[in-house]
């Protein structure tokens, strides 16, 4: 069911201050924080791949690793989906300060019309990126969002899971990572794979499996590489 805070926040004038002012901390907090770590990532080849070839993959990641992600692929013009409640309002004005542009809409309640707009940004040229089990979860469970993106677009799934070696976890349904300051920080991106235009209900339910065994693959991986003593 939705709730007044959840629709009419943009009625209330000290909530749209309040949104800019989380906007205003937040950018420059996740900038100076993201500064300070130092990343690695293995498997981007497959991100230059795929855009080398014409096409702009669907970007599926778990909705725990936010921060990390808006960091590391920051200013590379891709569209990200989010909410179009006051969270998804403090969250934009973040999100566009690191160079993304937004697709606004609930997929809880129309993710039909979220999908269609985020279809038409893949028409324009440009790469998507979802959180595969937000908004709300369950947590490390896929929803389809990303799989039909893909079979609607053309465009191939990439997904890829982030680690810190050091971190701090949320008091969240989704368990977020917020990697502390001077961290080693790891992205680790996965093969890209399609999905067929004539993909039907039972094929979409398999690729949305794949697409979690895949994220699930990863994280060990990500883990691994966080802690290893040989960085640069």
């Amino acid at each position: 069911m939705t709730t007044p805070h959840e629709t009419d926040w943009k009625a209330s004038r000290s909530k749209r201050l309040q949104a800019s002012a989380i906007g205003a901390i937040g950018y420059p907090t996740i900038q100076l924080l993201g500064h300070s770590c130092r990343w690695r990532a293995e498997g981007l080849e497959h991100f230059d791949t795929v855009r080398a070839a014409g096409r702009f993959p669907v970007m599926a990641f778990w909705h725990g690793r936010i921060l990390p992600a808006l960091y590391f692929f920051r200013r590379r013009g891709i569209v990200v989906i989010t909410s179009d409640n006051f969270d998804g309002e403090w969250a934009a004005k973040i999100i566009h300060r690191f160079g993304y542009a937004t697709v606004r809409g609930s997929t809880s309640r129309n993710a039909a019309r979220v999908a269609l707009k985020a279809k038409r940004q893949m028409e324009a040229g440009r790469t998507v990126g979802l959180t595969v089990d937000g908004p709300r979860g369950p947590a490390l469970v896929a929803q389809p969002g990303a799989v039909w993106l893909a079979k609607a677009s053309g465009n191939p799934v990439l997904p890829f899971h982030a680690e810190a070696s050091s971190y701090w976890t949320a008091r969240s349904w989704d368990a977020a990572q917020i990697p502390r300051p001077f961290s080693r920080v790891a992205i680790v991106v996965g093969r890209p794979f399609f999905v067929p235009a004539d993909a039907d209900d039972q094929a979409l339910e398999a690729y949305r499996r794949e697409l979690e065994e895949r994220l699930m693959a990863l994280q060990p991986r990500a883990r691994t590489l966080a802690v290893e003593a040989s960085w640069p």
